[in-house]
């Protein structure tokens, strides 16, 4: 059955006619908090450096790469629709990002994700482990209790 859908699906650069089928993609991953909310504009920034999947004409899954300098770019956005989860989708949207950073000649790709064990098989993994970790904060729910 993998191989069936595999073949049905299409995967091209994403243009701005995809934005409106990207936005709807992504926001089930968004209400769940497993993605960032992107705005439109956000989203038809992205397709410069961005890749769809789709099947029966249908946008499918997303991926992108926001590129912050030669030294660094980061995978962003990355969904599949739940219909095509497990088939193979984030793999090749992944791979297209890597090939996109590599012809950019971006130096490291970074990718933030809840994911471990797919990233780590598409070849990621953490960078420096023992001496370095990346911190967030939320600089809108800074109260003055946090400032203490």
């Amino acid at each position: 059955m993998k191989e069936d859908v595999e073949n049905e699906i299409t995967y091209h650069t994403a243009s701005v006619d995809d934005v409106p089928h990207v936005c709807q993609l992504i926001e089930p991953f968004v209400k769940r908090k497993q993605l960032l909310y992107r705005s439109t504009e956000e989203i038809s920034d992205l397709t410069k450096n961005g890749f769809v999947a789709e099947m029966s004409g249908e946008v499918v899954g997303f991926s992108a790469i926001d590129i912050y300098s030669r030294k660094m770019a980061e995978l962003v956005c990355l969904a599949v629709a739940e219909s095509c989860q497990g088939k193979g989708v984030g793999r090749k949207l992944v791979e297209l990002c890597i090939r996109c950073a590599k012809e950019n000649n971006v130096h490291e790709l970074m990718a933030i994700s809840a994911a471990d064990e797919f990233m780590k098989s598409c070849g990621f993994d953490f960078t420096l482990p023992e001496q370095k970790k990346a911190f967030f904060i939320h600089p809108g729910e800074i109260t003055d209790a946090t400032s203490e």
